[in-house]
């Protein structure tokens, strides 16, 4: 097995459910590596799976000499919303005790299946 880059946990991965036809359970997959993915019987074992796979992926790359893509820079824009929805979110957030910023980046990793 390769040994795990520390990176890896900052790749973006997609998890998403397979169909009885195609078997069931799980697949993860992380685009920015082609042909990079991981299933399993729950999303946190296909998680695990992909995770495996990305440390995997980088050692067969740099055996065959090719670049290995870093995780993606750190995202960023601005989006305006209502006053009013501001300052929910920010009550919030500081009744969370985070910031309005990691508050709001967890509501949307939420919303798309993967935390962290």
């Amino acid at each position: 097995m390769a040994e795990a880059d520390p990176r890896q946990a900052d790749y973006a991965i997609m998890v998403e459910p397979l169909s009885e036809k195609d078997g069931g359970g799980w697949l993860a997959t992380v685009p920015a590596l082609p042909g990079c993915m991981g299933d399993g019987d729950t999303p946190e074992s296909a998680l695990a799976d992909a995770a495996n796979a990305i440390a995997e992926w980088h050692a067969a790359a740099k055996a065959m000499g090719r670049d290995v893509p870093g995780p993606a820079a750190l995202g960023q824009w601005r989006q305006r919303v209502p006053r009013s929805l501001h300052e929910k979110l920010k009550f919030v957030a500081a009744r969370e005790g985070v910031s309005l910023n990691a508050y709001v980046a967890n509501i949307l990793a939420e919303s798309i299946g993967r935390t962290g």
